[in-house]
């Protein structure tokens, strides 16, 4: 296992759509191990697969609180089937956009439909946090960061902010 590097803002990257995995094999099962140990490094509750680069559809969650053992999930090519008319909102944090948060409006539960490591179809039913998060992590999946749900103003100034930044640590000293 190998911790990754994580793309952040303002890598265009993150705005690819990623592609179906096809075939579930030992270099893709190692894809995932490297995605978890590199999630519980940064740390985070979830990861794409393009957030390290790779446009595949590929999502690692573990939700688990602190002082409970590990509980990962591995998402191989997830769909949400189903989502409640009723809405939540949570404080939204991303490894893709370090140090900033906002609260975004989701449905309060959701269905998805996935393969897991062994490449057996599952289905969950997730509410609360989970919920929240499997969405966000399939949003990254279609190309879609959290932010994308603020509004233009908040979105682009923090789409600046990440710019001005990255453009200061271009620049030589």
């Amino acid at each position: 296992m190998a911790i990754r590097e994580i793309l952040t803002i303002p890598d265009a990257r993150l705005s690819t759509i990623s592609e179906p995995v096809e075939t579930i094999d030992d270099e893709l099962l190692a894809l995932l191990d490297d995605m978890l140990e590199t999630m519980y490094d940064a740390p985070g509750i979830g990861l794409a697969a393009i957030q390290i680069g790779v446009p595949k559809r590929l999502v690692v969650i573990d939700t688990a609180k602190d002082d409970a053992p590990p509980r990962p999930h591995f998402l191989i090519n997830p769909q949400i089937t189903w989502t409640s008319e009723e809405m939540s909102t949570y404080e939204e944090g991303c490894l893709s956009i370090p140090d900033y948060f906002a609260e975004i409006e989701r449905p309060s539960a959701c269905r998805v439909t996935y393969l897991d490591r062994d490449g057996n179809e599952q289905e969950i039913e997730a509410d609360g946090v989970l919920a929240t998060c499997v969405q966000h992590e399939i949003d990254h999946l279609n190309g879609v960061l959290f932010i994308d749900h603020l509004s233009k103003l908040k979105r682009d100034r923090v789409i600046k902010k990440f710019a001005k930044a990255e453009k200061r640590k271009a620049v030589p000293a």
